[in-house]
């Protein structure tokens, strides 16, 4: 990954620490998109077999870019702004990230390492083998400090809340706004949009309006939903809004619940598929449109609308797109001059992405050289939120993935949850401003 050239910084100039090191970066966009694009594509070492971990999802749905920052264990650097000063340290290794005697790991068990059945039923060696274990496994080190104070629990009352501020999210609030009804729209991003703003350009998607076109105190950025919960006062979201002072706890009581989170880039199994250098697709739309970001020359697989979509918008940005291999097909009529049918895909490399094979159909086994592998296949539904109110999810074995049940106007078996959006199944983004306005508009009905 480079910065484009040409393209003016985002914002000022800084410098973060990393492990002694001073490393270039922009204030204010995420950690990991200014040590990427800094060269530096190692970010972490994985739990169990000490593989190289770079970032893949920038949306802090995997575990890829976790570091310790400031001390503190387990930041998702993808969510984290740059700040001059910074202090950034790798984890899971020793005795570094670089070099880490532990990855031998993997070079003694190719076939994999069931550690919970090494040495079973031998005194001795199996409580050695079970601390071991637990010491390697680990995720960091606890902070060397202890943490400031929060400040207390903030309590706010509305209508509606409505969770994720994409498509679906932002065509509900303006039917709210329409009519008169208070509600609350929480975006855990700084901007609104979700795909909107940093996905792979789809015909005939919505505008991302701004946060002005809401009535005042109704938005709320940089806000996460972190659970749904009752106590003795009602249903309440338990709400983490970080600013300037720091992270806070709020209550959010409403009389309905509206969950428009989308979906989480899920990881395609394929050989090699968590080297550095892989990232899901709409990551690589977000770190282009938003932070100008991008690989030399990348190759696409997956399959979907937005798969081809991401090679266009690469394409009208000057990056190279050495393959577009779909995996399920048929092919666009507008499909890259590059894209085929294929199969079996394998990423190539030791610390990072130099290349990807797949079989190509009906030309045999192909190899292309490439410094970034972007997997875009249809989300997962994000029904955690949901599942946790009370909302039915089952399986959807076509698409593989889990989603919650609602019907047509997005009412779950919960009165007070209603559903729009990718959380019930992927679709187009024009489909989820039309099902977050009849959701909207179904529960409206009833409000005191």
């Amino acid at each position: 990954m480079r910065r484009l050239p040409d393209v003016p910084p985002r914002g000022r100039a800084i410098t973060v620490d990393l492990e002694g090191e001073s490393i270039p970066a922009i204030e204010g966009e995420p950690v990991a998109c200014s040590l990427i694009a800094a060269g530096e594509s190692v970010l972490a070492r994985s739990v169990k077999y000490h593989r190289p971990r770079g970032p893949y999802c920038f949306a802090a749905a995997c575990s890829h870019c976790l570091m310790r920052v400031d001390g503190q264990p387990n930041v998702y650097t993808c969510r984290t702004p740059a700040q001059a000063g910074m202090k950034l340290e790798r984890q899971n290794a020793y005795p570094s990230a670089k070099v880490d005697v532990f990855e031998t790991i993997d070079w003694f068990f190719p076939k994999g390492l069931d550690h919970h059945e090494m040495f079973a039923g031998v005194p001795v060696a199996e409580t050695v083998m079970a601390k071991v274990a637990r010491q390697l496994a680990g995720l960091g080190l606890l902070p060397r400090e202890a943490a400031d104070p929060l400040p207390p629990a903030q309590t706010l009352r509305t209508h509606v809340a409505v969770v994720g501020a994409g498509a679906a999210g932002l065509e509900a609030a303006r039917v709210l706004s329409t009519r008169g009804i208070p509600f609350r729209l929480l975006e855990r991003d700084d901007v609104l949009g979700g795909r909107l703003a940093h996905g792979a350009p789809e015909q005939d998607a919505p505008h991302v309006p701004e946060p002005t076109a809401f009535p005042a105190g109704s938005v709320m950025t940089r806000a996460t939903a972190l659970g749904l919960y009752d106590d003795e006062h009602g249903r309440y979201l338990a709400v983490v809004t970080r600013g300037e002072e720091g992270p806070r706890l709020i209550k959010l009581y409403a009389e309905r619940f509206l969950l428009a989170v989308g979906g989480h880039p899920p990881i395609h199994p394929f050989e090699n598929n968590d080297l550095p250098g892989v990232y899901a697709g709409r990551a690589a739309s977000l770190l282009l449109r938003r932070y100008a970001v991008a690989p030399e020359v990348a190759t696409l697989v997956g399959w979907g609308p937005e798969l081809h979509a991401l090679a266009r918008l690469l394409d009208e940005r000057g990056v190279k797109v050495a393959a577009v291999v779909d995996l399920r097909g048929p092919l666009p009529p507008d499909a890259h001059p590059t894209a085929c049918m294929g199969a079996e895909p394998k990423a190539h490399g030791l610390r990072a992405v130099s290349a990807l094979s797949f079989e190509a159909q009906g030309s045999g086994r192909r190899k292309v050289e490439c410094d970034a592998v972007l997997v875009s296949v249809p989300v997962s539904p994000g029904f955690e939120l949901a599942r946790q109110g009370g909302a039915k999810v089952t399986f959807d074995a076509k698409a593989g993935a889990f989603q919650v049940e609602a019907d047509a106007d997005g009412r779950t078996e919960v009165p007070d949850v209603f559903v729009a959006g990718d959380i019930t199944g992927a679709g187009t983004a024009k489909a989820a401003a039309a099902a977050g306005h009849r959701a909207a508009e179904a529960l409206a009905g009833g409000l005191s």
